[in-house]
């Protein structure tokens, strides 16, 4: 079986929007020693440069977003529960009963919804309301919370990291999975120079992805992401979007970007030259860093590489390992090619 260290690493640190640090200082320590130059960004980011063997036609920049959806905490009441709002879109049907770990200090809590036998008839069965949720960190009041936990700490989900058996699961896999393929990318010896970005505050808008491009300039940018797959039970065929064990996904469309058609064509011949199974998103929906890169200056041409990822934004994402090994090959393969690739 394939070691996944790198990656339960990289799962396991927090890195909600706006709170990198800890994935970020992560990150530093596995690619400084690999990278000609490593540059963290006002915002947080990380831009490194990595030279190859020959200086490129066209600049690259691969990008990979490092933080992560989770809850910032807006309220402590008088009796030491805590209100919270959602960073980055997430369901809040899964959010009831959850354990998560809040602040640097990993505090644990608990989010809690009213009791069943105290709910009105008219939302018994219905998803609770955002002002209905609280975490509940056992503090017996404000004075005893506030010891631990300050307004504006963020929280992340108590979960898991598991491999093996033909899967990965963990928390933030989106896009933990893509900073870990684009790390591996990094320690390889290159024909090109690339330019890696490890972005910041993508689940609140790409927003460190747009300020990364202004900086580095790409002709082309690749970036590796995680996509929404539903193949689960009751949904048709025709809308389960992608599959999971069917090969890394490239994208004709969603609603942000356009994704330029002639590398889209060169990445499909390039896997199967490679003999790489991959699969196209059957959904214009969605979006990814890639809306903010390609508009970048004069235009950056723009490719997305995803993995087929079940329960995106949830406490616990699935992905293939099958389709990890395939996103990690053709991701090295496209940072030879793009650069030389001939735009006549």
């Amino acid at each position: 079986m394939a070691s996944y260290e790198r990656l339960q690493t990289l799962c396991e640190a927090a890195g909600v929007s706006g709170q990198e640090d800890e994935v970020r200082d992560k990150i530093l320590a596995m690619i400084r020693p690999v990278c000609d130059t490593v540059t963290v960004t006002p915002l947080g980011g990380i831009l490194a440069e990595k030279r190859g063997q020959n200086r490129p036609k066209h600049r690259l920049m691969i990008d990979a977003h490092m933080d992560e959806v989770g809850l910032i905490i807006t309220h402590i009441d008088d009796e030491g529960f805590l209100s919270f709002g959602c960073v980055g879109g997430i369901d809040r049907r899964v959010l009831p009963g959850k354990r998560v770990w809040i602040g640097s200090h990993r505090v644990p809590g608990s989010v809690i919804v009213r009791p069943i036998h105290l709910t009105g008839r008219e939302e018994s069965g219905k998803a609770p309301s955002p002002d209905a949720l609280v975490i509940d960190m056992g503090a017996m009041d404000r004075n005893e919370a506030m010891t631990a936990v300050q307004l504006g700490d963020t929280a992340i989900f108590d979960s898991f990291f598991e491999a093996g058996q033909g899967h990965i699961m963990g928390r933030a896999l989106d896009d933990r999975a893509g900073c870990a393929a684009l790390i591996h990318l990094l320690e390889q010896d290159l024909p090109y120079d690339i330019t890696a970005s490890f972005s910041v505050q993508e689940e609140v808008g790409l927003i460190g992805a747009a300020t990364a491009a202004f900086a580095a300039k790409p002709d082309f940018a690749l970036v590796l992401e995680a996509t929404t797959a539903a193949d689960i039970p009751g949904v048709a065929p025709n809308r389960q979007v992608c599959r999971v064990g069917h090969g890394p996904v490239l994208s004709f469309m969603d609603r942000s970007t356009v994704y330029d058609p002639a590398l889209l064509r060169f990445a499909g011949e390039l896997a199967q030259k490679e003999a790489i199974e991959i699969q196209y998103k059957q959904a214009v929906a969605g979006g990814n860093n890639a809306g903010s890169i390609h508009r970048s200056r004069a235009g950056v041409r723009t490719l997305a590489l995803s993995l087929a990822c079940r329960y995106l934004h949830a406490p616990m994402a699935l992905i293939s390992e099958q389709d990890y090994a395939g996103y990690e090959k053709l991701a090295l393969a496209l940072a030879g090619a793009l650069p030389a690739f001939d735009l006549t």
